[in-house]
């Protein structure tokens, strides 16, 4: 029996199906064109969208194990429910769901509300799945870096509550030992949502600090003015209707943050077996890569 995998050619999709080919599981991912992604030997492309039922179908007939991760895109919650129904037709018993951290705090952020109604879905018809539950990805920053070397500004308006910022390999390395302790068992798993989350808080000044000390010079925090992110966003060709939605989540995360429940990181170190990766680390690594 197979795990399927979808979302398989994003950031951390693309990490989930190498490591679980990685550890000899047999995989299928999720494409939408074939031929189109590069993926790891022995795995099985399958052609599908989460807007085809009937290629849903397909792609999990003989599915043992079910990753569900979606894009932020318009009709995301649709989209993931079809995909769990057609997984409890199918009768996958074993599924990991990639949420968000404080879903149920973003009620007026679209694609936070959605990723919460999916988790209402599986706690309400008792779906046996570990929901992982990430903050904002390290990864996030890539896009801004020759930002921070070209103009000494660091421009995410992530404010001064603190956010707990996560490296995406971390999210995958997570996804793939929940995904093997479920595809291993014998019967299905009681459910479980674990924070996916870094040790350290960052604001925006203290991120911006990361980076000073990085660089070795000064840079300087852009401010919290989420009106400027936003058309900042259109202009570089982001959809209105994401670049809205962004600026939604920047001005909750600049309210509430996103700090993981007690003890949440621990428990993430447990499974990984060794301590998450720092933010400095990852600053320090793609200045090597510039």
């Amino acid at each position: 029996m197979s795990i399927l995998v979808i979302g398989s050619t994003g950031t951390i999709g693309s990490l989930v199906v190498r490591g679980l080919a990685e550890q000899g599981a047999q995989v299928r991912a999720l494409v939408r064109q074939p031929g189109k992604a590069s993926l790891p030997e022995g795995v099985q492309a399958v052609v599908g969208d989460l807007t085809d039922v009937a290629s849903l179908r397909t792609a999990m007939t003989g599915v043992r194990t079910l990753f569900l991760l979606n894009a932020l895109v318009a009709d995301e919650l649709t989209q993931s429910l079809q995909a769990l129904n057609v997984a409890r037709e199918a009768g996958i018993q074993r599924i990991v769901y990639l949420s968000v951290i404080n879903a149920d705090k973003y009620p007026e952020v679209p694609h936070f509300t959605s990723k919460h109604t999916v988790e209402r879905m599986i706690d309400r018809l008792n779906l046996p799945a570990t929901v992982l539950r990430p903050a904002y990805f390290m990864q996030n920053d890539i896009g801004i870096q020759p930002v921070i070397e070209g103009y000494g500004v660091f421009p995410m308006p992530i404010g001064a509550t603190g956010v707990a910022m996560v490296d995406a390999r971390d999210i995958a390395d997570i996804a793939v030992a929940e995904l093997l302790r479920r595809d291993r068992a014998e019967g299905p798993l009681p459910a479980v949502t674990l924070d996916v989350a870094g040790r350290e808080l960052f604001t925006g000044e203290s991120a911006t600090a990361v980076w000073s000390q990085a660089l070795g010079r000064q840079i300087h925090y852009g401010g919290d003015d989420v009106a400027a992110f936003e058309a900042q966003l259109v202009q570089n060709h982001v959809p209105p209707w994401m670049a809205y939605d962004l600026r939604l989540m920047m001005e909750r995360i600049q309210q509430v943050g996103q700090i993981p429940a007690d003890g949440a990181v621990q428990q993430l170190e447990a499974v990984l077996g060794r301590p998450m990766r720092t933010y400095q680390a990852f600053v320090a690594e793609q200045l090597k890569k510039a």
